[in-house]
């Protein structure tokens, strides 16, 4: 197979959602049929203890919660599926953005009761700024649910793109009955006591055969599918795959996750529906395609101690553009330096394979000693790329952390360290001060949860943690003439850190000590955090 052939044949795509909406089982239910895995498991563990295999770290299976992205390529039907699965809490939103920075295309899963969700919200942005297709996946028409003409309607008013239902759900909750395929013009009907073992078929049937169709779900569901289909087709969005493609208009299926209900239906549609590898922007805006002969790829998660036999350290980079080989040599942009890539493997979430080639469009994970950084660049010696950084969020919530056990001081600094470069949590120091007292910066509190499990955990470390009343911060620019920062007028409460580079930092607590700062000290100039890699 030629490296195009290669290159066509990958999709890679981002789940998303709000919390509990069935991301994670959905997204086992895609390992299942693609033979990746022999059973699916539970978000939440409930049948035999089993949990889902992308939710892989401890505390994700204790607390029923994605905390951090996983990666995963199987094969399925000539297509080689890179899925990245992305926490749903809010307060891991920043691992899911930097995840959909990779991702070709997004599939978004809704709870049919519950509607459009404040992540989801946030989600869809981000995935409207970069243009990329959007499928929906509504999910749980297993239990009692909105009406679907609402939801539809919701899908187009808050998102502004248009919808097209793929097919259309028979009842819902005790009465659901099925799916009416629109593209086959068939009924696929629903048998709850499957429990996903068995792959449904479809009845193919014209509308008009009403005796058929009344024996399947009766008369009164025959007649409310006919007048639903009527209105679809007269009165509904024309399907445009040029529109799909940009991200204008969302095709939207009906399913039920947990039961395998539609799971296979949507899969097949969806892979020929998205594309393949988008081309990517480097930072002088020039675009870099997929097909072109040089390797190249992008930084976009670092993730410590995945392995708990080896204490490693993983860079998971999602390739541009042509064909990466084991064994050759690549500039890493950033250091200027050239260097082979260590272990290069794929992944299923934990689990892991040395591989020997891979393909734009691919996410292979590199042994990282410690010189990645989010946002880096990695490429063939000669092609001169760097691509566009990654916007770090700012932190909202902060917590000075202090070390109990001073003769744990080198695992305290080793912990804080790595676990700041996977990005999940900022930390700054106080000018003049030593590893054993930090402060941490976090977007969600859940992240604070996280830290504590995990320095135990991994790095054998305890540590105390103070809230801090601060919710601003903003790095130092210029400061006014022949003045330090130590020198400049701030609120009592203000804070002066320094980062692990070296930067100043201000930590406020609230706007108004932002503008005292800056009435009083003449020529001081600060400005939003953003710690982006360019």
């Amino acid at each position: 197979m030629t490296q195009s052939e290669q290159i066509l044949r990958r999709r890679t795509f981002a789940i998303i959602s709000h919390p509990d909406a069935g991301k994670t089982t959905l997204t086992e239910k895609f390992l299942l049929y693609g033979g990746a895995i022999q059973s699916a498991g539970a978000v939440k563990g409930k049948q035999s203890d089993k949990h889902a295999v992308s939710d892989w770290m401890d505390l994700e299976k204790q607390r029923g919660i994605s905390i951090t992205s996983s990666v995963m390529q199987f094969e399925y039907d000539g297509y080689c599926i890179n899925i990245l699965d992305t926490p749903g809490h809010q307060d891991f939103s920043e691992d899911t953005y930097r995840t959909l920075m990779a991702a070709d295309s997004a599939v978004m899963v809704i709870d049919a009761a519950k509607g459009i969700e404040p992540q989801t919200r946030k989600l869809f942005k981000v995935c409207a700024m970069r243009g990329i297709p959007i499928f929906t996946f509504i999910n749980k028409l297993d239990r009692e649910a909105r009406d679907p003409y609402d939801l539809l309607d919701e899908l187009e008013k808050e998102f502004g793109i248009g919808t097209y239902a793929m097919n259309w759900p028979i009842s819902c909750g005790i009465n659901f009955r099925g799916v009416y395929d629109r593209k086959r013009r068939c009924i696929v009907t629903f048998d709850d006591f499957h429990g996903g073992r068995n792959r449904l078929e479809a009845v193919e049937c014209e509308l008009t055969d009403t005796e058929k169709i009344d024996g399947l779900i009766g008369e009164e569901l025959r007649r409310e599918l006919v007048d639903n289909v009527e209105l679809l087709d007269g009165g509904g969005n024309e399907f445009d795959i040029d529109r799909v493609r940009s991200g204008k208009l969302s095709p939207v299926f009906f399913g039920s996750a947990l039961n395998n209900f539609g799971v296979e239906l949507f899969l097949k549609n969806f892979l020929s529906m998205t594309t393949p590898p988008l081309p990517h922007v480097t930072v002088d805006k020039t675009t870099v395609d997929p097909f072109e002969s040089g390797f190249s790829a992008f930084v976009f998660k670092i993730q410590a101690n995945m392995n708990k036999a080896h204490r490693d350290r993983v860079a998971f980079m999602r390739i541009c553009s042509g064909k990466f080989e084991r064994g050759k040599e690549y500039l890493h942009v950033q250091s200027g330096k050239t260097g082979k890539l260590s272990q290069p493997q794929q992944m299923m979430a934990q689990a892991r394979e040395i591989v020997d080639e891979a393909y734009a469009g691919d996410i292979i994970g590199v042994f990282d000693p410690g010189v990645y950084s989010i946002g880096d660049t990695v490429c063939d010696p000669g092609m001169n790329v760097k691509y566009e950084g990654i916007m770090t969020f700012a932190p909202e919530h902060f917590a000075e952390v202090e070390q109990i056990d001073s003769m744990k001081r080198k695992q305290f600094a080793k912990g804080m360290n790595q676990i700041a470069q996977e990005g999940a949590i900022q930390i700054f120091f106080f000018p003049a001060s030593g590893m054993e007292r930090v402060i941490v910066g976090v977007v969600g509190m859940l992240q604070y949860d996280v830290l504590e499990y995990r320095m135990e955990n991994e790095y054998g470390v305890k540590f105390r943690r103070s809230a801090m009343p601060h919710d601003v911060i903003r790095r130092v620019v210029s400061l006014p003439e022949k003045t330090s920062v130590k020198d400049l007028r701030l609120s009592s409460e203000t804070k002066w850190v320094k980062d692990v580079k070296g930067a100043d930092y201000l930590i406020f607590d609230g706007e108004w000590s932002v503008r005292y700062a800056l009435e009083r000290n003449e020529g001081l100039e600060l400005c939003e955090f953003d710690d982006r890699q360019v």
